[in-house]
């Protein structure tokens, strides 16, 4: 059962909330004000590193040319007889944006925990930070493993959310046949494929069109899979120093590229791109709220409606080696 004390500050949540958004009862769907819009968006932004690092924009249609926020190519030159001048944009390149429910539900003994550990504050913290963040997870979640849209989700099915939307990764794989998604097999490990991590991903970065594979920003996106074998390797024959050097910093650097490891990207994956390179969009306008505690499922439920979907700003500039392909030797 829901304590009295978790009562009330769920009563007290609720006004705050409707007295912040300017509604009468937000147990009923409302929209949010550009304020409280643009508040949202950034709450659910920072309450990941990583989505700071990725573009996250709002935009204007359910679907259309995907916004540039930065290129490799070279924009230098000249050119007889006029002035050099080189488009941005990739044609061709457009975003679909899906609609998308979010919903928090916290059971009533998980509150009246958090009622008892602290002040109303602390309490309202707690509510927001846990919305926020799990919601900022699933969106993260997708980006890496959405492969379509289906009309009805099923997370028994799809756990990762493949049915939600189609991820970074997948939209690679549509791209002009799929050519930045390499899918041959291979085998990691002494005598496989590549000896070692260093190896594999300094592959995969050549795959990389000439003018992008020096782009300071190119990062290597390592599934943790890939890291803990190859850092299992490093350790078990660390004798020197230098070795043992090599190892500590695995998970900060592999073949000479600033190395990540993302939440939720599959174990087995391992992507050359820039973080500003991967976009996640929201339709503006779209987003709405709703919260109430639902008697009949004994549970509070935080709801988060919007249109939302992900793009490529540059798809030759996204080039991995898929899960599916990589067997550890």
């Amino acid at each position: 059962m829901l304590n009295q004390q978790a009562e009330v500050l769920l009563q007290k949540y609720c006004t705050a909330l409707a007295q912040q958004s300017g509604v009468a009862n937000v147990a009923k769907q409302f929209s949010l004000s550009n304020p409280m819009d643009i508040r949202l968006r950034e709450a659910i932004m920072f309450s990941h590193e990583f989505l700071q690092m990725i573009t996250c924009n709002d935009v204007d249609q359910l679907s259309g040319q995907v916004i540039i926020t930065g290129t490799s190519q070279l924009l230098t030159g000249r050119k007889a007889g006029g002035r050099f001048c080189r488009k941005l944009g990739v044609d061709g390149n457009i975003y679909t944006l899906k609609e998308t429910d979010s919903c928090a539900a916290l059971d009533w003994a998980t509150l009246s925990v958090w009622a008892n550990s602290g002040n109303e504050g602390q309490f309202f913290r707690m509510m927001q930070e846990f919305m926020d963040k799990q919601f900022a997870l699933d969106m993260i979640r997708v980006g890496f493993n959405g492969t379509h849209a289906a009309e009805t989700t099923d997370p028994d099915t799809y756990p990762n959310g493949e049915d939600v939307n189609k991820g970074w990764h997948q939209i690679a794989k549509e791209w002009k046949g799929g050519s930045q998604v390499l899918t041959d097999p291979v085998t990691l490990g002494a005598g496989g494929t590549y000896a070692t991590l260093d190896a594999m991903g300094s592959d995969v970065v050549n795959h990389l069109p000439i003018e992008y594979r020096n782009d300071p920003e190119v990062v290597l996106l390592v599934g943790s899979e890939l890291l803990a074998a190859e850092q299992f390797r490093l350790y078990g024959k660390a004798d020197t120093p230098t070795e043992n050097l090599a190892a500590a910093q695995l998970d900060t650097i592999v073949a000479g590229k600033r190395a990540i490891v993302p939440p939720y990207m599959p174990g087995m994956r391992i992507a050359a791109t820039t973080l500003k390179n991967l976009h996640l969009y929201t339709q503006k306008g779209t987003r709405k709220r709703a919260a109430e505690d639902v008697q009949d499922r004994k549970q509070f439920e935080n709801k988060y409606w919007r249109n939302e979907g992900y793009a490529l700003g540059i798809p030759e500039m996204y080039v991995a080696i898929d899960e599916s392909a990589i067997t550890l030797v």
